[in-house]
Formats: structure tokens, sequence, C-alpha cells
């Protein structure tokens, strides 16, 4: 039987059950993270940036479908990186203070928010999809990779609109899969995707209700399929991870924005195709 909230003010209770779940599967399920009131004030501005009405620079405001000459009218995964950069008064909104508690429940003290991300699927798009990935992927190489990351629902997420899926246990493997840019070129898209095995990789959807989050490990395999309804599908991702991660990721310049520097974002495409190349060396046959 589901538990209650673990609500208690700006604090959210994680049990002992749900840490060694979060360890053994690499994600968990927390019910009740946000309550109704919470969630109308940040869907407010969610909607705002939906509608244009915040400014968000270049690629920032982009279709994580598609490359990025795609029309706005077009999108099918409507994708804000940093609102909180574009949108002042998102900054230590109740969802952030509530995750940083979990975080510290999750993965021990020293945490720090890293980015945040708005991902929205349009009704009726089977082509809204987000592809099969590792985070770990798309960031630079660093000693303390721990990472909380954060998947609150704006709206209840179903198999039929397009929840996440996760692949369970998937972080303990010992290498990253190897991924490959969308569209060829990190300059064309910044979507990456994992090599997969659909013999021996079986998924598990994971329907969580308005308010409700799901957190995950960096390694994490997991993606999410199109939208069949008439309905949004909107989620809103924060990460929080190691503070000096995060002291070093600025200092290279990586910020999470999709307007970093082209030399940056490279770097992290590099290592991606290196490994896709690595593996596909390593399954040819021997001579």
């Amino acid at each position: 039987m589901a538990r209650a909230s673990g609500r208690r003010g700006e604090f959210y209770e994680v049990t002992p059950e749900e840490v060694e779940r979060f360890r053994r599967d690499g994600y968990v399920h927390l019910r009740g993270v946000l309550a109704e009131d919470e969630l109308v004030t940040l869907e407010r501005t969610y909607d705002r940036f939906l509608r244009g009405e915040i400014e968000v620079a270049g690629r920032d405001f982009c279709d994580m479908s598609a490359d990025y000459r795609r029309p706005v009218e077009e999108y099918a995964v409507v994708n804000v990186m940093l609102p909180r950069k574009y949108e002042p008064a998102l900054r230590d909104n109740v969802y952030e203070r509530r995750a940083a508690s979990i975080a510290e429940q999750l993965c021990g003290p020293d945490m720090q928010l890293d980015y945040d991300q708005l991902l929205a699927k349009t009704p009726f798009r089977d082509d809204a999809v987000f592809q099969w990935h590792q985070d770990l992927a798309y960031w630079p190489i660093t000693p303390d990779t721990r990472t909380a990351s954060f998947w609150l629902a704006i709206d209840d997420a179903t198999v039929e609109n397009g929840c996440i899926h996760f692949l369970p246990g998937s972080h303990r493997e010992s290498e990253l899969r190897p991924h490959r840019p969308l569209h060829g070129d990190r300059k064309k898209s910044h979507t990456l995707v994992a090599e997969v095995d659909p013999e021996r990789d079986h998924f598990r959807p994971t329907p969580i209700a308005r308010g409700d989050v799901t957190v995950h490990h960096e390694r994490m395999l997991h993606g999410s399929p199109g939208n069949k309804t008439a309905g949004w599908r909107r989620a809103y991702v924060i990460a929080f991870r190691a503070r000096e991660t995060v002291a070093a990721e600025r200092r290279m310049g990586f910020t999470h924005s999709h307007n970093d520097l082209a030399s940056v974002l490279e770097s992290v495409g590099d290592r991606a195709r290196n490994r896709a190349s690595q593996a596909s060396s390593a399954a040819q046959p021997r001579r």
C-alpha cells in the first residue's frame, strides 16, 4: 500500500525503504512532493515559458526530439534549459527547497542545485520521444559524480502520454553505454542516444501523479515515448550534484546551457562518440 506524502513543511522525509530502492534500482518514485497550491504557483510560470512570454536565449529553447532548425510551431518536445536563469522568480522556490532535503538523504551532504529544465510533450505527437540516454554522458568527467535528478510531474504522467521509462539496475554497469548524437553532430542537436539491446534491456514504465517526483542516479538509463493523448505532458527537472563537481563544471565553462561554447559541448560529444566507436570496434569479428 502506498504511503501518504512525506512532506514536513519544506522538508520531505524519505523512508529507509525508499533510500534502499534508489540505491538498488537507480531511481525512486516519491509521492506528493508538492501540494496542489504549490503546483499551481509554479504552473503559472511554466506556462508563460510555453507561450513564449519569457525570453529564452538561443538554443536554450528548443525541441529535444529534432534538430535546431525545426520551427517552434512544430515542436514535439519543448525544452527550456535553465528556466531559473531566465525567470529569477523561480529561484529558491518550494520545489527546489524540498528537493534539496531529499538529495541530502539520498546522496549525502554537500549537494548543490546544478541546473533546471522544463520538458513538455505536445498533444498527439508520437514523435515526442526523449531518446534513451544516461545523464552522465551529457556531462564532463569529474571525480565525484553523485547526482540526484528530479523529475516533477506537472501533469499526471501516464504510459499513454509518454511517462519516463527506466532500466532498473543499469546504474550499476561498470561503463556508461556508448552514446551518439541523434543527428550526427552536436551543432545540429543537443540530443544523445544510448545503445540499447531490446533482447536484454527491459525498460520499466513509471507513471506518476501530478505533484509526484522520480529521482534517479546519474548513470540510470532512461527515456520516454511519444504522447498519444489530447493533453500536454509537462515535467520540471532539477538536478543536485556534489558542490565541488558544480564548481569544476563552471571552471570548464560548462553550465548545462545549449549555448555553452561549442568547444565545451563538442568535448563531451567526442567522449560519447569515442565510446560508441570503441564499442563498435569491439563488436567486430576477430580475423
